[in-house]
């Protein structure tokens, strides 16, 4: 029996549901080496802004249990450079690439997003709200139903390209946040970014992050993670990139039953950089069991 792993996302058509998280594969040349990118079903690179970030000091990792703290800062080359030296770079790879965009303002999102649009190699757009909105005082913009509904229509002008919002679990209603970039045009969320967390040294008693608090990922969060996808996908019909702890092909199925139409895998590339091969194997030998011929046919299929 054949089996189709493709999954459409707005008009993104992806051979398969599994995609390289943001800031876990660089901007896809540190992992071009050893893995075959054209087999994958995207590419997320880092997060790129309109100026260069040197983001946070170090310590900025540190790994805790069943996951991983980290507070880079969205350290980048910037979009000059990332068009100058990253770009070729990515039209070699045979890979659909996916630009993640962080900003500290609603102009700057777009005057990223009109830079890179006329790039074919970029296929889409996710578009990373967990940063703070400097005009506002340090606001963080996902936190803010206006600020997000804002952003995705504004970016929706600047280009025709698939548009995925990347949305906080830090809100007590992930589900309104998604209505609202379905409402102002965007084409899909991804559900979650990390969870806010910290760690200490017992014996200093200081924070062992240099920046206090991080990002927590990793198999930590993959319930909540789980829990937010269902939320959205039991009140808005639009398509969820699920992320949050995905270690194996079972993580994903459970994403796809809650709701997920692909996932995104990012912690796990640190410990195993051929995971995703490993999960996409694993994907077809489910279906093949379960007599399922087109993997999409899992999505939102939860009995409650």
């Amino acid at each position: 029996m054949e089996i189709d792993l493709s999954v459409n996302i707005g008009k993104l058509k992806l051979c398969n549901p599994i995609v390289l998280a943001s800031g876990t594969v660089g901007y896809g040349e540190e992992v071009a080496n050893f893995l075959d990118l054209s087999k994958i079903g995207a590419i997320i690179t880092k997060s790129i802004s309109l100026k260069p970030r040197r983001g946070n000091s170090p310590q900025r990792i540190v790994e805790t249990s069943s996951g991983m703290l980290n507070a880079i800062g969205l350290a980048n080359v910037g979009l000059d450079e990332f068009v100058k030296t990253k770009i070729p770079i990515l039209e070699k790879l045979n890979s659909n690439v996916i630009c993640n965009i962080a900003a500290s303002s609603i102009e700057e999102y777009v005057e990223c997003t009109k830079a890179l649009n006329e790039f074919e190699i970029i296929k889409a757009f996710e578009i990373n709200v967990s940063c703070p909105n400097v005009k506002e005082g340090g606001l963080i913009f996902g936190n803010d139903l206006t600020a997000v509904g804002k952003i995705t229509s504004e970016i929706r002008v600047a280009t025709n390209k698939t548009i995925i919002i990347k949305l906080s679990p830090n809100n007590s209603n992930i589900a309104e946040f998604a209505k609202v970039v379905k409402q102002e045009g965007g084409d899909a969320v991804s559900a979650i970014n990390t969870l806010i967390g910290t760690a200490f040294d017992i014996y200093t008693k200081k924070p062992i992050l240099k920046n206090i608090t991080g990002g927590l990922s990793g198999p930590a969060i993959k319930p909540v993670a789980l829990a937010k996808v269902l939320e959205i996908s039991r009140s808005v019909d639009i398509p969820i990139i699920g992320l949050g702890g995905i270690m194996n092909w079972k993580d994903v199925v459970e994403f796809m039953i809650v709701g997920a139409s692909a996932v995104q895998i990012g912690t796990v590339n640190f410990i195993n950089p051929f995971a995703a091969y490993e999960i996409i194997d694993g994907l077809i030998k489910y279906c093949k069991n379960n007599s399922i011929i087109n993997i999409s046919q899992l999505t939102g299929t939860y009995q409650i």
